[in-house]
Formats: C-alpha cells, sequence, structure tokens
C-alpha cells in the first residue's frame, strides 16, 4: 500500500523541509514491515489564478488527479474529524486489510478546497482546532504517520 501526501505549494529549504524529510523517511522505512511499501509527498505548484474561486478549482482539480483509483482519500480541514493517534492507525491498518492500493492525505491551498472534492473523501481530518500554517500541517501530518505506523509496528515510539 502506498501513502501519498499531496499538498499545494512547495517548502522552500527550511527545517521544516527537514522534519517532512525525517518523519517520510522514519515512515517508509518502518512501514514496509508492515505493507506500507512506500510514502511519498508530491508537491503541487499553487494556481496563479487571480480568482480565489478559479485559484481553488485549479488547485482541487490538480489534487483530485493525484489520488489513485480506489484509494482512500484523507482530505485534511480544520473541521474534519479530531482522530488521537491510536484510532488513526486503526484506521490505516483497516484500509490495508481492506486491500485498498494507496491513502491519499491531500493539504489544499491557502484558499481551501472545493467542495467536491471534500465530498470525495474517505475521511475529513482535522488537526485539532486551531488552524496551522501549511509547512507545520505537512509537518504535524508526516510525524502522525509515522507514529500511526510506529503503533502498528509495535515500536515504542508511541508511549500511551
Amino acid at each position: 500500500m502506498r501513502l501519498v501526501v499531496a499538498a499545494i505549494g512547495r517548502l522552500k529549504e527550511s527545517p521544516e523541509r527537514e522534519l517532512v524529510e525525517r518523519y517520510r523517511k522514519r515512515a517508509e522505512q518502518i512501514g514496509r514491515r508492515i505493507g506500507f511499501r512506500e510514502v511519498e509527498l508530491i508537491e503541487i505548484r499553487e494556481s496563479r489564478a487571480q480568482e480565489v474561486g478559479k485559484r481553488k478549482v485549479e488547485e482541487s482539480i490538480a489534487l483530485a488527479s493525484i489520488i489513485p483509483e480506489k484509494a482512500a482519500a484523507v482530505v485534511l480541514d480544520e473541521h474534519g474529524d479530531n482522530l488521537d493517534s491510536a484510532v488513526f492507525a486503526g484506521q490505516l491498518r483497516k484500509w490495508r486489510d481492506d486491500g485498498r492500493p494507496a491513502i491519499a492525505f491531500i493539504i489544499g491551498g491557502d484558499d481551501g478546497l472545493m467542495p467536491t472534492l471534500r465530498e470525495k473523501a474517505t475521511l475529513t481530518l482535522a488537526l485539532g482546532a486551531a488552524t496551522w500554517p501549511h509547512q507545520l500541517v505537512r509537518v504535524m501530518l508526516f510525524e502522525q504517520i509515522y507514529r500511526a505506523l510506529s503503533i502498528l509496528s509495535g515500536h515504542p515510539y508511541h508511549r500511551a
């Protein structure tokens, strides 16, 4: 099973980018042992459209095109479900065991996503009630993916 994080915008060289890559590599390494063969980040260039509505449409179309067929689509949204790490891990396990080929995590741009993309989501996920900068959302999401895979593998990283 592939884990894909698709995000609008590109992270420049920064501490956030280093953290994303650190957690991505850790997740990929531990995930291979338990049926998650690949963990990747796909960055999509921000739309240059002047109108907000057009930007949202263009970015949502670009993100939708990344979602593999029959994948579980997880849209990150501040109004989504707040899952603790163990429940999140259990959801990844369920999708893996159900034979899903991939899980695609979708992080929209500054203007958000089109409702049609949100409606296609298998799960809408929040990382708490606060609004976070997109750079930190990526770090927190990759850390939670790594933590979930650690839980599933019995690794001691998660001590709850």
